[in-house]
């Protein structure tokens, strides 16, 4: 059975940072690209970031560049996402996925499994 889980989510003013975790059991993880994606109420589910299977290419929405660093750890089945300078419009429950293709897709529908989400609130 495959289960991603997210954590490291949680209330912080503007301007810090946090650190999300992805841990993936049940699926060989080197084996997947992985992305990272962010919901609010009412709103489609949106892209953040992705990493190759191999992380030696990533990929970034223009609203998070520069701030946002996605990273992964293959031997500890681990993907991450750094964010910096967060704003209150960063505000979201963020769901790392894995993609057994290449990767750097931002299509959610293309990804196979999703983790069930960590809250990130900012406040100003």
């Amino acid at each position: 059975q495959v289960q991603l889980v997210e954590s490291g989510g949680g209330l912080v003013q503007a301007g810090d940072s946090l650190r999300l975790s992805c841990a993936a059991s049940g699926l060989t993880f080197s084996n997947y690209a992985m992305g990272w994606f962010r919901q609010t109420p009412g709103k489609e589910r949106e892209f953040v970031a992705a990493i190759t299977r191999s992380a030696h290419g990533t990929h970034y929405a223009d609203s998070v560049k520069g701030r946002f660093t996605i990273s992964r750890t293959n031997a500890e089945n681990t993907a991450y996402l750094q964010m910096n300078s967060l704003k209150p419009e960063n505000t979201a429950v963020y769901y790392c996925a894995a993609d057994r293709t290449t990767g750097l897709r931002v299509a959610d529908s293309v990804y196979d499994y999703w983790g069930q989400g960590t809250q990130v609130t900012v406040s100003s």
